[in-house]
């Protein structure tokens, strides 16, 4: 019996009443287990102001829109069907201000630095306001290559290995509560796509004890409330001084579970799956119904967890196939994919064929994936051996020093980079054209959702995004071929269910892959799919985390919420930023959703001159229509200069 349900009969059989006394056409009686049953369908806590107006947990659990804009500009739908069953009010976008630098480790911004650096921040790339390299997360002088920076660096390193598709497939699911429920329901009933089948999905999911394998940054928060509000107990394992701990006492997380992220991958993985395991022990959650993450590093961790567990989530062969570009190249090859020119670099006597093979212009890549650092554009053959010697130096020149990746300071303390990552580069093709994101949901082998924002041309060479607009302003036809190629590369890399960030570029020659993130993307994704869609992407990954199906619903056939328009202002020179002032002027405007500077006045940033560029500020708009917001976004974009001195 779970916390919400009535101590004389299980959340299942209670839940199972429910149903078949509502699919009879019943109504439901005391029988000792009402108040059971009341609590365990009831309605949750309000949601925050949207651009679908205030979003209410309502009494019958739909999730009720409250505006419409008016239809202008070319999209596709992002359902595999249309469902037009709602209508929608306007509303008005509401406005968040902030003054103060987003501090990743939730101290102020520019206050002393602690001890050990909160582990989360580096297993989350999603953390716009700090490097790689500046990311800190071990005890104090250990040299050991750490849990976090294998991941980072050379994924999935020491972790399990992955089943083979065969063994797979031959796996059966644990018997868990909401595994118990499902199965006592009719499949027309969990799969309906409509507003009453969301209902049910929500209800299935009330009660469940849901792990989070790490918490990320701060800006994440948003998550465990909108957990809490659908009823799930949730359990959070990470670094014993995360700033998730608090989360207990505030009511938003039914426990937290320390952690020593210091540790080596071996020893982390297996006290996490004891404390997973121990669970069933404590009266405060009962069994783990699922284990899921929001964190790109923590994502081979959770697969494998949970094939072991046997619970619902990825195959770990499906995503490490994913976070190496090399073999996902190879699988999209196999399966008739189109992909472009690409060869590994082990050594500098390998640029005169990789050049041969792959031509110019082309993109260098570590194959480990270690977000942004070593990527570049080359365009020659000088450009290309200059380019190799710059990456593989810098790479070279960094130590693992107290679990982060720092700049060897000739003291002789921490160990060679080199030794933990792999080097190896990637060079392929370089991709012209528009890039975009499809964020999609796949449940039961097929997509269930499927929605492109379009993305800004990035700053070249080192492809630092610029801004981004929901729904896309692409042809319809085109943004089906790119929704095609996402899905399919999603399949063949043997992927069922979840919810996926696919990175593409539409080119000349027709669209082409970036990469695949196996979870929800990060920033402002979550933020743009519901207002615009009013698709929650983390009540979908809920659902997926506990094996319950995933039938997105759209109340109309307009972008309910009209168009969400963002940007990131880059630095644009060197120098140190001398004061926020250059935000207040967005203060009050209409149609900003949020304004957010990453870093504070004092800063020393980098212009794209010399190197990556510094991430200054976001800016968030919401219009009637996708180029509406996007021709407003860049009209505040231009009247912004940022003092860099």
């Amino acid at each position: 019996a779970t916390a919400r349900a009535s101590s004389h009969c299980s959340r299942e059989s209670v839940f199972y009443l429910f149903i078949h006394s509502r699919a009879m056409g019943a109504v439901f009686s005391s029988c000792g287990c009402g108040d059971g049953l009341s609590a365990l369908l009831g309605g949750g806590a309000k949601r925050r102001q949207t651009g679908m107006g205030v979003v209410d947990a309502a009494p019958d659990g739909v999730v009720e829109a409250q505006f419409q804009r008016a239809r202008a500009g070319s999209w596709t739908s992002p359902l595999p069907k249309a469902q037009l069953q709602g209508a929608a009010s306007p509303g008005g976008a509401d406005f968040e201000w902030s003054e103060e630098a987003f501090s990743l480790d939730a101290q102020p911004a520019g206050g002393s630095t602690p001890a050990a650096v909160k582990a989360s921040i580096a297993a989350d790339p999603d953390a716009r306001g700090r490097r790689v390299a500046e990311a800190s997360f071990a005890s104090p002088g250990d040299p050991r290559a750490h849990f976090l920076t294998e991941q980072l660096f050379a994924s999935p390193g020491t972790l399990p290995k992955a089943a083979s598709s065969t063994d797979r497939q031959l796996r059966e699911l644990k018997h868990t509560a909401t595994h118990e429920m499902l199965k006592k329901l009719p499949k027309h009933l969990v799969e309906a796509t409509g507003p009453d089948g969301q209902a049910l999905r929500r209800r299935l999911l009330n009660g469940a004890t849901v792990v989070f394998f790490t918490a990320g940054y701060p800006g994440k928060r948003f998550i465990f409330e909108r957990a809490r509000d659908m009823g799930v107990k949730s359990v959070i394992i990470e670094h014993p001084d995360s700033w998730a701990r608090a989360l207990v006492d505030e009511g938003i997380i039914a426990k937290f579970i320390p952690i020593d992220m210091s540790q080596d991958a071996a020893i982390v993985f297996q006290q996490t799956l004891d404390a997973i395991r121990a669970l069933a022990n404590d009266p405060l959650t009962r069994e783990a119904d699922g284990v899921v993450t929001f964190c790109e590093l923590s994502v081979p961790v959770v697969a494998r967890l949970t094939e072991i567990l046997q619970l619902p989530g990825h195959s770990p062969l499906s995503v490490d196939k994913a976070r190496d570009k090399h073999w996902t190249r190879a699988e999209m090859k196999k399966a008739g994919l189109p992909s472009p020119n690409n060869m590994l670099i082990k050594g500098e006597a390998d640029l005169q064929a990789v050049a041969s093979e792959v031509g110019f212009p082309a993109v260098l890549k570590p194959i480990s994936g270690a977000a942004s650092l070593g990527v570049k554009k080359v365009t020659g053959w000088e450009d290309l051996q200059s380019s190799y010697r710059e990456v593989i130096t810098e790479l070279n020149s960094l130590v693992v020093s107290s679990g982060a990746l720092v700049k060897n300071d000739g003291s002789g303390t921490g160990v060679d980079a080199n030794k933990v990552m792999d080097c190896t580069i990637l060079m392929e093709q370089y991709l012209d054209g528009s890039e975009v994101d499809v964020d999609v949901v796949m449940s039961d082998g097929d997509w269930r959702y499927a929605a492109v924002t379009d993305n800004g041309p990035t700053l070249e060479p080192y492809f630092n995004e610029t801004w981004a607009v929901c729904p896309s302003v692409l042809p319809s036809a085109s943004q089906k071929i790119l929704k095609d190629l996402a899905i399919a590369t999603l399949k063949c890399l043997g992927f069922q269910d979840g919810i996926f960030h696919v990175e593409l570029k539409l080119t000349t020659h027709g669209p082409q892959l970036i990469e695949v993130n196996a979870r929800m993307g990060g920033g402002q994704v979550h933020e743009t799919n519901l207002r615009v869609w009013g698709i929650d992407l983390v009540e979908e990954t809920l659902f997926c985390g506990v094996g319950i199906p995933c039938r997105p619903y759209i109340p109309s056939r307009e972008p309910p919420g009209g168009a969400v328009a963002y940007c990131d202002i880059n630095a644009t020179r060197s120098g140190t930023l001398q004061s926020l002032d250059f935000l207040k002027p967005l203060k009050g405007k209409e149609g900003i959703v949020w304004a957010k500077p990453y870093i504070q006045a004092g800063t020393q940033v980098v212009g794209p001159q010399d190197g990556l560029p510094t991430w200054l500020a976001e800016i968030v708009v919401q219009k009637s229509n996708a180029q509406e917001a996007l021709d407003y976004l860049f009209e505040l974009q231009n009247s912004l200069d940022p003092p860099i001195v």
